[in-house]
């Protein structure tokens, strides 16, 4: 089989992280694959923001479950690493561009034996107090928006293969 299909078939969304942080070569790879996403009118104004501290992914799933009302538990997986990606907010392409970026960086990790899971609660709620002052702690510029993060890290236990819909390709020939 390609090997990229084959990249693309065996990705699986992680929930459950070792705690041994990945690899610096690792990471920049990872890192790399990301920022080679394709991106609107290729304006990059993006950001990728690494966090690999443990006490501040804690408080920002502090803040984010207190937001939303999650459960205590939350903690956006354990993940040894999150990346956070922001845009401009006046950048009409800034969701498509950071979700392009996001995929780089899931299968990238796959391809590494590395896991991910794709987090995306900060999206609408960036400008609420708590959230944003957090974000001015990470350098996130204010004009940024913060549309997914990917929990990245050793996988604990495999991921899960859910089955695929049918009948939703339609060819106009």
């Amino acid at each position: 089989m390609n090997e990229v299909l084959n990249n693309i078939l065996t990705r699986r969304s992680i929930r459950a992280f070792k705690k041994e942080q990945i690899k610096d070569d690792e990471l920049e790879m990872i890192l790399k694959a990301g920022i080679y996403a394709p991106s609107g009118m290729n304006k990059q104004s993006w950001q990728f923001t690494v966090v690999q501290n443990k006490e501040k992914i804690e408080a920002l799933a502090k803040v984010v479950r207190e937001e939303l009302g999650r459960d205590e538990g939350y903690n956006f997986y354990a993940p040894p690493t999150l990346i956070m990606l922001s845009n401009e907010r006046d950048n009409n392409n800034g969701l498509a561009d950071c979700s392009c970026a996001l995929e780089n960086i899931f299968l990238m990790a796959n391809s590494l034996g590395i896991g991910s899971c794709w987090i995306n609660q900060l999206k609408t709620i960036c400008d609420n107090k708590k959230v944003r002052d957090l974000l001015n702690e990470f350098e996130i510029p204010e004009n940024h928006i913060v549309w997914g993060m990917a929990s990245i890290g050793y996988p604990e236990k495999p991921g899960v293969e859910h089955e695929r819909k049918e009948g939703i390709i339609k060819y106009i020939r």
